[in-house]
């Protein structure tokens, strides 16, 4: 399944509000270990965040946009009697949290033009916003997997 690493033991929080969810995304965001990258386009992007959203505060909108593209629900691939089955099931809070910053980051990547941190900031919002592609994302698992609910029963 998935490789086990010691990031979540040894993750630090982030240097400008303390939080470890943004120090996990600066992480994934970041390509060849340039941390100092990856660092500049997640504050950039929060910058562009505050100046959009008045009421809250950057991190919290980050936060709740990070909430929100959690899956619940997923489907796994079952193998049953020489058939394979897409089985729902529900998503372990890590896995949840990892899929969200996947689908946000890629999504974000997947937009071309602007530079990284405004396409960010620019999902984030959407997310917050609950559209967007990573949430459009979430929406289509919560869909197969309610699609396949009759094959729940397989669940182990």
């Amino acid at each position: 399944m998935g490789r086990i690493t010691a990031s979540a033991k040894q993750l630090k929080p982030d240097p400008v509000y303390g939080s470890l969810l943004a120090s996990k995304f600066i992480n994934c965001l970041m390509w060849d270990g340039k941390k100092t990258v990856a660092q500049r386009i997640f504050y950039d992007a929060l910058d562009i965040i505050a100046k959009r959203v008045k009421d809250k505060s950057p991190i919290e909108v980050f936060t709740e946009a990070v909430e929100n593209v959690k899956p619940n629900i997923e489907v796994r691939s079952r193998r049953v009697g020489g058939a394979a089955y897409q089985v729902p099931m529900p998503v372990n809070p890590k896995r949840q949290q990892s899929l969200a910053i996947r689908w946000i980051i890629q999504a974000a990547r997947e937009k071309k033009g602007k530079p990284m941190s405004q396409r960010l900031a620019e999902e984030l919002l959407a997310a917050y916003n609950r559209e967007g592609t990573a949430m459009a994302r979430r929406e289509n698992v919560h869909r197969m997997a309610e699609a396949n609910k009759a094959f729940a029963h397989f669940a182990w």
